[in-house]
């Protein structure tokens, strides 16, 4: 045997329901199917051995991880990912995945085990009717009855999953007919690529227009890009426009990036005052939600809120809980180009000339006022003094990945990346235990980049048993935990209101280094601050997956200004 195929000289196996699905997928794009072993899918798991060319599995140790890998595999390469999860609790592990992808706008597909149809109702091994639990979380769920309807019904099922708005879509398949031998025919037509999704051509062109006239009528603009600016491959078009145009940009998400770290127009650290200040805010590619306070800009944004335009791809996407100044639905490339084709004035935009410059002094005395705790010789160590050392090593076009509360955050602020496309967080569910998922999909996708996860040691507990995964499938990933010992987006905020804490305290000075070692990793525990940058120059080093388990400060706590509540 060999590769898990039939033995030498044996006749090829009729394909069944499994291999109807993998040609959809393959079709679809996808070369890696993200499991965790379950009997329900086992002609799945066939078909991506048999593929010519097969489809690379990776298993990892708990669903969720999975559809997280799956998802990374989406966000960074633009292209669907694939999760296969096994029935019952192998689809319900997965749900908190599910609902990050859908949160996030991510094109995932999963593929569900199902106990069989024919013993539907009488007490199955692992009998639940899924779609009923994924439909609120998903762009769609459905199941598939009949063997020769699966081609069709997985590649309907990526159709929809990267058709703006993106998101995961659901499809379980009745145990018989996944096991089932595909008819004559069914195969050829699940090897067809779906229609490509694509934006309608006739776009609101009245929209565009009508925004570039209020831009060229402020005084004090601001751009905000976000997530689906990166996602509908729109990142250049929106550089240019803001450009063109002059204006200050604002980035979250996978926005971050598009201008790159020092670019002239970049001003998030100027975020506070821009908000207040602007005259207009236009957000484009991410919700109006807690990271933007829900839209509410000015200096009262309680009686004179600051007109906002808002651009997404599709018109679920637009906020409904506010007033908006302007609004745009569709391709946001065609958008920007709109923006670009605009005519600033004779002399340049007005704002270039006070607004800008205010804005990037405000940007460059935040950046200088980082410089102290950046090196900060603090014994216990500071949580931005980690970030002062990694800023120094890391490639342009690293991916980091952050995976926690507290010590997370500080990367948000301090980590600025130089590409767009390199930066993955849990986005706006606010979901723990990406980070395992994310590192394994993005180890995959950016294959010769560095890929750096950055944990809470809070966040280490929901997956870091995946460092197995990362082992066993030979995906080297730096990861870097701070690790204060206690649950720090909580502990804080409830002294604060209620003088005490509870349910807040970790075991201090928890060896996770210690557990990625057992694992067949490699770490070390850094307690000084001076043992940082050798430790992680080891760690880069390697060539292994490599835990840098850092002890910080739990007086220390990120100071937000909203806990998204």
């Amino acid at each position: 045997m060999t590769d898990g195929g039939t033995a030498a000289g044996s006749p090829e196996p009729a394909p069944h329901g499994g291999s109807l699905a993998v040609a959809a997928a393959q079709a679809s794009g996808v070369s890696t199917m993200f499991t965790l072993s379950g009997g329900h899918v086992f002609p799945l798991y066939d078909a991506a051995t048999r593929a010519r060319p097969p489809l690379r599995l990776v298993d990892v140790r708990h669903e969720q991880s999975a559809v997280f890998a799956a998802e990374a595999t989406a966000r960074l390469t633009r292209s669907p990912g694939l999760a296969v999860l096994t029935a019952g609790p192998g689809v319900t592990n997965g749900v908190s995945a599910i609902t990050t992808a859908q949160f996030n706008g991510s094109p995932v597909v999963i593929l569900g085990g199902r106990a069989p149809d024919s013993r539907w109702g009488s007490g199955s091994l692992q009998e639940f009717d899924h779609p009923e639990l994924l439909r609120p979380v998903t762009k769609q769920a459905w199941t598939e009855h009949e063997t020769a309807k699966i081609g069709a019904g997985v590649a309907e099922a990526f159709r929809l999953a990267t058709a703006p708005h993106r998101g995961p879509v659901f499809v379980d398949i009745a145990l018989e007919a996944l096991f089932g031998p595909a008819p004559p025919g069914a195969f050829q037509a699940a090897s067809q690529a779906p229609p490509a999704p694509g934006q309608d051509p006739d776009q609101d062109q009245e929209a565009a227009q009508r925004i570039a006239g209020l831009i060229a009528a402020a005084q004090r603009p601001v751009l905000i890009l976000g997530s689906d600016v990166w996602a509908g491959g729109a990142e250049q078009a929106a550089r240019a426009a803001a450009e063109h145009l002059r204006l200050p940009v604002i980035t979250n998400g996978q926005g971050r990036g598009i201008l790159a770290a020092g670019h002239e127009l970049l001003v998030t650290r100027a975020r506070s005052a821009a908000l207040r200040q602007a005259d207009l805010v236009v957000v484009a590619g991410t919700p109006l939600d807690f990271r933007l306070g829900y839209g509410a800009f000015g200096e009262d944004p309680g009686t004179r809120p600051t007109p906002v335009i808002h651009a997404a791809d599709s018109p679920a996407q637009l906020a409904r809980h506010l007033p908006l100044a302007a609004s745009y639905t569709g391709d946001l490339a065609a958008l920007f180009a709109v923006l670009a084709g605009s005519l600033p004035g004779p002399d340049g935009p007005r704002w270039a000339h006070g607004w800008l410059p205010k804005l990037q002094n405000a940007a460059r005395a935040a950046t200088a006022a980082d410089r102290e705790l950046l090196a900060s010789a603090a014994d216990p160590i500071h949580p931005v003094r980690i970030y002062g050392e990694l800023l120094r090593v890391l490639d342009d076009d690293a991916v980091v990945i952050g995976d926690g509360g507290d010590f997370v955050s500080y990367a948000g602020k301090y980590i600025e990346p130089k590409r767009p496309g390199g930066w993955l967080d849990p986005g706006p569910y606010g979901c723990l235990g990406t980070g395992l998922g994310y590192a394994i999909g993005a180890r995959i996708a950016r294959p010769g980049a560095q890929v750096v996860l950055l944990l809470g040691d809070g966040a280490a507990g929901f997956s870091l048993m995946d460092v197995d995964t990362l082992v066993r499938h030979q995906l080297p990933v730096v990861m870097i935990c701070g690790n204060n010992g206690i649950w720090g987006l909580e502990k804080h905020p409830m002294q604060a209101i209620y003088g005490y804490d509870v349910a807040a305290d970790l075991r201090p000075q928890t060896r996770y280094d210690e557990v990625a070692r057992a694992l067949g990793g490699a770490g070390e525990l850094v307690t000084r601050p001076d043992g940082i940058a050798p430790a992680l120059r080891r760690a880069f080093d390697s060539g292994v997956p490599y835990l840098v388990n850092i002890v910080t400060d739990p007086a220390v706590a990120y100071p937000r200004s909203t806990t998204g509540i």
